[in-house]
Parts: structure tokens; sequence; C-alpha cells
């Protein structure tokens, strides 16, 4: 019989703090509340969090019961009225990305944009994957010692969605920074500057003008990229308005390069911290594939998502009244006993797959096949230059507070002898303007 959630016990709730305390590791915690609490509430983040893998996909499964309306974080401050005028609406009046519209909306939407990302469009981009992560690794390879993050995870990721969209090279640095000042008022936690705060939203805004020019461009003058597949050749005749995809396009630059980034910086930490190390892979006694798929598994790069109860509700045995706001943990889904005989082992090859990093149900990642090919390519490119890379030495690295993204603020390595010696070491290579 499910416990009624206005039960004072559980309205108490647990002191989960992903932002603070649980920031760097989360599991730990998770682990302890174990199989007593599958479902527990979080007053830090005012959100009912769901723990236990079955229970996360009979509610990505059941859309009549539960919103993706509001499925992004929320500021914990309130913000000034202009910045929360224009946070609301930078996209545009009214205008609502993929990810937040339930059915029947969804469909048509995501009918279109799924064929942007089909395995025959995926393979026909891969050289061009291919092309910009050989640059990259190159340019990288000239320091011994260097960040990966900032010198080949985040640039790459963010030059591969935006080639595939057609957004010119010059603009990839405005990109990152626009995505950054999104983080920065979804995220915000705490006090800010109401003039930095302003600073960000008038970037946002700038973000969503610059979606519409381009896609104004695109719709007069169509070239081989996803902006002008999304107006002129949607499948059996179907596609987008112009304002249909000016709103879809920074969601697209914003996941496509954040995830990625966040998911090389992990892959790479955890494989160069085993004991087979770097040269497993480069030996090809861990496949790539395998390695994708582990990475993913023990630690999402989208360590969540949250959903909106629109009825009366049972979700692990606690009884959710309508308006009740979830945070379905899908890093936590990859560490279930359940599921996995060995969780918090980090372990390529063994079963990986079960995971929900791309997420399960209709809203499931439209780019989880581009994805895959995306982190395959880079570790290919990476241990093809650099077969001697390990950690630098020094403290673990930390995570930024960006919950539910899992990002690592920083991953120093080292190339052993494989690398040149000419350039400035340590030096941080940037976005190529």
């Amino acid at each position: 019989m499910a416990i009624s959630a206005d039960s004072e016990q559980l309205r108490e709730g647990r002191p989960f703090d992903p932002y603070g305390a649980h920031r760097d590791d989360p599991y730990s915690f998770l682990a302890d509340i174990g199989d007593a609490e599958p479902v527990f509430y979080a007053p830090l983040l005012d959100a009912w969090c769901v723990t236990r893998r079955e229970d996360m996909v009979a509610v990505l499964r059941d859309d009549r019961s539960f919103s993706a309306r509001d499925h992004n974080p929320r500021p914990a401050v309130e913000l000034p009225e202009d910045v929360s005028r224009m946070f609301r609406t930078w996209r545009g009046a009214g205008a609502v990305a993929v990810g937040s519209l339930d059915p029947p909306e969804h469909a048509r939407i995501r009918e279109v944009l799924n064929a942007g990302f089909t395995p025959a469009r995926v393979r026909a981009f891969e050289p061009t994957i291919r092309e910009i992560a050989a640059d990259l690794v190159e340019r990288a390879a000239v320091a011994p010692e260097f960040d990966f993050i900032s010198a080949f995870a985040v640039p790459y990721a963010l030059e591969v969605i935006c080639r595939r969209l057609g957004i010119p090279d010059e603009y990839l640095a405005r990109c990152r920074t626009w995505s950054e000042q999104r983080i920065e008022l979804m995220m915000l936690r705490g006090d800010t500057d109401p003039d930095l705060l302003r600073e960000h939203a008038r970037g946002l805004m700038e973000f969503g003008e610059f979606a519409r020019s381009l896609v104004r461009e695109r719709l007069a003058s169509p070239q081989d990229d996803l902006i002008s597949e999304l107006l002129h050749e949607g499948k059996a005749g179907n596609t987008l308005t112009a304002d249909e995809v000016s709103v879809q396009v920074p969601t697209l630059i914003f996941a496509g390069h954040m995830t990625c980034a966040e998911a090389l910086g992990t892959i790479l930490f955890q494989q160069l911290r085993s004991p087979g190390g770097w040269a497993e892979v480069v030996d090809g006694t861990i496949a790539t594939r395998d390695l994708v798929e582990e990475g993913l598994r023990f630690d999402s790069p989208l360590a969540g998502m949250y959903r909106t109860a629109v009825r009366d509700v049972s979700v692990g045995g606690v009884h959710l009244a309508p308006g009740s706001r979830l945070l379905l943990l899908y890093g936590a889904a990859g560490r279930d006993s359940r599921a996995h005989a060995c969780p918090a082992a980090f372990s390529p090859g063994s079963r990986s797959a079960t995971h929900l990093a791309f997420g399960h149900g209709i809203h499931f990642c439209l780019g989880a096949g581009f994805a895959r090919a995306e982190l395959e390519i880079a570790i290919q490119a990476v241990a093809a230059r650099m077969p001697e890379l390990t950690l630098a030495p020094g403290l673990p690295p930390r995570h930024r507070p960006v919950f539910p993204l899992r990002a690592l603020s920083e991953l120093r390595v080292r190339q052993g002898q494989g690398g040149r010696e000419s350039g400035s070491p340590g030096d941080p290579l940037t976005l190529r303007n």
C-alpha cells in the first residue's frame, strides 16, 4: 500500500545537496538510503527524488500522469522582474523546446527532429566528426600537460554540434558563452549581483535572436546542414516552421555539447584511474563502445530530469498529489544493484547498456546515436595521438555546481613521451574563432 507524501516523516525529507556536500559524490549518499527509501523528498530541491531504475522507467512511460513541461532545474532564489521576464521570453513568447513538450504537441516536432539524426545521417556526418577530432587532438598535443576539458572535450563537442547545425565557426565562442549564461540563470542558488544577472539575461536574448536570424537565412537559402533539413526536407513532407526551428536551435546547441563534453571528461578520468589505465584502450583490450557505455552508466552526464505529476499517482510506494515535482535520478539508476552486479565498480563491458543516460520513453534523447558516434570517435582520436596518456599529479578533479549536469571543472592529463615538446606547457587551448 502506498504511503502518502503528506506523511510528516516523509515530508521532513533528506538533506540531499548535489550542489554542495554531495556535489562530487552523490552516489554514496544515495546508496546509504538504499532500498528502504527509493523515493525521498529533498527540501533543498523541493522535489521527490526517485532512485530506483524500474520506478523511473514507469514514470517515463506514463505520459498521461507526468508532464515534462517543467523538466529543467529552477533558480533557488527570486530573479529581478526584468531578468525573469527575459528568461521566460528569450526563445520567443510562448516558445517551448521539444524536451518540454507533452503529447500530442510533442509527437509532430519530435518526428521531424528525429529525421536529422537517423543512422544514415550519422554515418554521413562521421567523416566531419573525425576531422574535427583529429584537428583538436593535434592542437592539444603541443603541450605535455593540459586540461582535457578546456583543451579538447568542450571545443570538440561544441564544434561538432554547431557544424551539424550549420553554425559558422566564428560563433562558437559566443554559443559557449550563451550556454553558460543559461546555466547561471537556470541553476542560480544564491544572491548574485543583479547587473550580472541582467547581463546573462541579455545574452540569452541575443542567443534567441541569433537562432531566429540564422533560421531566416536558411529558409531563404538552404545549405547542407540540419537547420536547412528541418525547414525543407522533413520526412513525408513534414517540416517545421521557421519559429519552430528557431526554438529548437539553442536546445540542440546546449544539450548537444554540454552532455558530450561531460561524458568525455568522466570516461577519460575513470579509465585513466583504473588499474589497466589508458593502455587498455590503446591496445584494444577495452572496446571503445564498451568504454563509452560504461562511462554513461557509471556517472551519467545528466544526473537527472524533473517531471511533474498531473494527477494522483503512486511512485515507489509513495502517494503523490497533482503538482508534485519529481526528480528522476538517472545517475542513480546506473548504480541500481537490481540492474548491475557491481554497480559501484567501473567495468567496461558488463551490461553497461542498461543505463538511462539518454532517458527513456517518448523523450529518449533524439541524438543518442549521434552522441555515441561522437564519443567513440573522440576516444579513438585521443588514443591514437596520445597513447601514453596519464592523469597529472594533484588532487582529484572537482565537479562544477551545475546539477543535474555532471561536469568536471578541470581534468589535467599528461602525455608521457608521446607528446611533442613545442608550445607552452599547461596553457589552456580555447575555442577557435
